[in-house]
C-alpha cells in the first residue's frame, strides 16, 4: 500500500497545517513514503545539478530527510551542503545521516536569516501543490551568490496553475537570472503505478539557471 501521507500532503493549507503534519510524517518518510512509491525525483534533481559542473556550497532548499543531499554524494558531490526546512522533524532525521554542514529551520516564503554564500541551490519536492508557491523564489536569490547554480523541482501540477511559468519568465526580463532550462522528469519509478495510479504518472519540471 503507499504511504497514506501523500494525498494529504499534497492538499495542506497554511504554514500550521505543514508544520503540524510534517511533524508526524517524518518518521516515516523513508521508508513509507520515498522507499515504496519509488520516488526519484531527489535523484533527478542531483542529477541535473551535477550536470553543470557546479560546486558549493549549496543550500538544499526544503531539504526534508536530506534525500537529495543523500544523491548528490552517491554522484559524488564532495562540496559543502547546508539545509533549510520548515519542519524541526524532517531536519532532525536529515541531521542523523551526517550529509550537511548547517541545518536551519526556516520558512522560504520569508527572507531567510542566511548569508549571501551559496555557490548552489538545490530543491526538491518543495515547489509542489499544497506546500510553496513562486513567492519563495525572490527569497533564494537573496542568498545565492552572483552566477549561483539553480536546480530546483517544480510539480507540474502547479507549474501553471500556480504561475511559476511567469515567475520565472519575468525574473528574466527582470534580468535576476540567466541561462534558463527546463528538464521535465518522472517524479516516481514504477512501483508507484499498483500503489498509487491517482500520483504515479506525476512529472515535474527541473529549473536549472543561474542567479544573475
Amino acid at each position: 500500500m503507499p504511504d497514506p501521507g501523500l494525498k494529504a500532503a499534497l492538499e495542506l493549507n497554511g504554514p500550521e497545517a505543514c508544520l503540524a503534519y510534517y511533524r508526524d510524517w517524518a518518521a516515516r518518510y523513508d521508508g513509507g513514503f520515498a522507499e515504496t512509491m519509488d520516488y526519484r525525483l531527489p535523484a533527478h534533481v542531483a542529477a541535473a545539478y551535477m550536470s553543470t559542473g557546479a560546486q558549493g556550497p549549496v543550500l538544499d532548499v526544503g531539504a526534508g530527510t536530506g534525500l537529495l543531499a543523500q544523491s548528490l554524494r552517491e554522484m559524488g558531490f564532495a562540496g559543502e551542503i547546508d539545509a533549510a526546512d520548515f519542519s524541526a522533524e524532517m531536519l532532525e532525521r536529515a541531521a542523523g545521516k551526517g550529509l550537511y554542514t548547517h541545518l536551519a529551520q526556516a520558512d522560504i516564503t520569508r527572507p531567510l536569516a542566511l548569508p549571501r554564500r551559496y555557490a548552489g541551490l538545490v530543491s526538491s519536492g518543495t515547489f509542489t501543490a499544497g506546500h510553496v508557491g513562486p513567492e519563495a523564489l525572490p527569497s533564494l536569490l537573496d542568498v545565492a551568490l552572483p552566477g549561483a547554480q539553480f536546480a530546483l523541482s517544480v510539480n507540474r501540477r502547479v507549474w501553471t496553475a500556480q504561475g511559476f511559468d511567469r515567475a520565472f519568465d519575468a525574473l528574466a526580463a527582470q534580468g535576476r537570472i540567466t541561462a534558463l532550462q527546463i528538464i521535465e522528469v518522472q517524479v516516481y519509478g514504477p512501483a508507484a503505478t499498483t500503489l498509487d495510479p491517482d500520483h504515479a504518472a506525476d512529472r515535474a519540471q527541473v529549473v536549472l539557471f543561474r542567479a544573475a
